[in-house]
């Protein structure tokens, strides 16, 4: 039997507390939920919706909507909050982006959103492959908007030019936590690395919209989020997303607190306040939740800005 998460046998077990009744979601029984996983199973294509055992993966392929992993299922990073499985990743499938278009528009899907592991062990991080895939995508579904959900590219200095060769509408990279946390939470990143990803997208192509994303509930305090959002938008990010950590195995790091419905509105209110154009903030949050409906928000929340000034 192959194990998924090696890195992490020798860890401190975790007991997973009972999840509170705002966080319970109804298990996917629909028969368009079937058909978006057999469309996804035919063309042999991997999703951080199964992989990161999403519990928002019911709502999102009854509505047609699934986020692509590309670049394989295994990551050479170890986030000790993370479900994708860690380990010596295959070779890239240079045919993946042809699959990954051609499956978006079997779906006839408006708004796509491609993610993918970390690979360290390319000489570009995977951004070349990124840039394939949006160009594909461009190429057979010119109506569908794109949004990548990229890694940070650490040590990868050509990465970010590379980005730029073909850019998607919505570019998210997630700071997922607080600085004080990355040691133990986010070990391979570094925390003004992934700031300063976002600052360049942002800086290098203003038209571009920029996201990112956090999970509470990892002993951070308030005050740190703030601060989290004050760097956010100095780098100019104008969507942000808050949802709770949700413990995957008793091997992964430990959920401190559930944080309440209200405390997330008051997040939501604080981060508007700091100058977002979009957020979401509740429990069940992630990166890609309703991501074609924020979308289209966010496009209508830039047009009254500029129209304001």
């Amino acid at each position: 039997m192959t194990i998924r998460h090696p890195e992490k046998i020798n860890r401190q077990t975790n007991p997973i507390p009972k999840k509170p009744s705002w966080i319970r979601v109804k298990a996917p029984t629909s028969n368009l939920f079937k058909k978006t996983r057999d469309i996804i199973k035919k063309n042999n294509l991997i999703t951080v919706c199964e992989e990161a055992a999403c519990p928002n993966i019911s709502e999102c392929w009854q509505k047609k909507h699934a986020t692509f992993m590309i670049l394989g299922d295994t990551c050479t990073r170890a986030c000790a909050f993370c479900n994708v499985k860690t380990g010596k990743p295959n070779f890239v499938d240079v045919f993946e982006p042809l699959k990954i278009a051609n499956t978006v528009k079997e779906l006839d899907l408006d708004h796509v959103v491609i993610t993918s592991v970390d690979r360290d062990d390319l000489e570009d991080g995977g951004a070349q492959h990124f840039v394939n895939v949006i160009t594909s995508l461009r190429n057979l579904c010119p109506k569908t908007t794109i949004e990548v959900l990229t890694p940070d590219f650490y040590k990868k200095k050509d990465a970010k030019k590379i980005l730029a060769l073909s850019l998607p509408d919505v570019f998210n990279h997630n700071l997922e936590t607080i600085p004080r946390l990355y040691a133990t939470i986010r070990p391979g990143s570094r925390y003004f690395i992934s700031l300063e990803l976002l600052n360049y997208m942002k800086k290098n192509h203003s038209s571009l919209f920029t996201k990112s994303g956090l999970m509470v509930g990892l002993g951070e305090t308030k005050e740190e989020i703030y601060q989290v959002m004050d760097d956010l938008r100095s780098a100019d990010v104008d969507f942000l997303t808050i949802g709770q950590y949700l413990q995957p195995t008793a091997k992964h790091a430990k959920i401190e607190r559930f944080i309440t419905p209200e405390e997330f509105n008051t997040y939501a209110t604080m981060a508007y306040a700091k100058g977002f154009l979009m957020v979401s903030s509740t429990p069940l949050t992630r990166s890609s939740y309703h991501a074609s409906e924020d979308f289209s928000k966010l496009k209508k929340a830039r047009q009254k800005s500029l129209q304001s000034h």
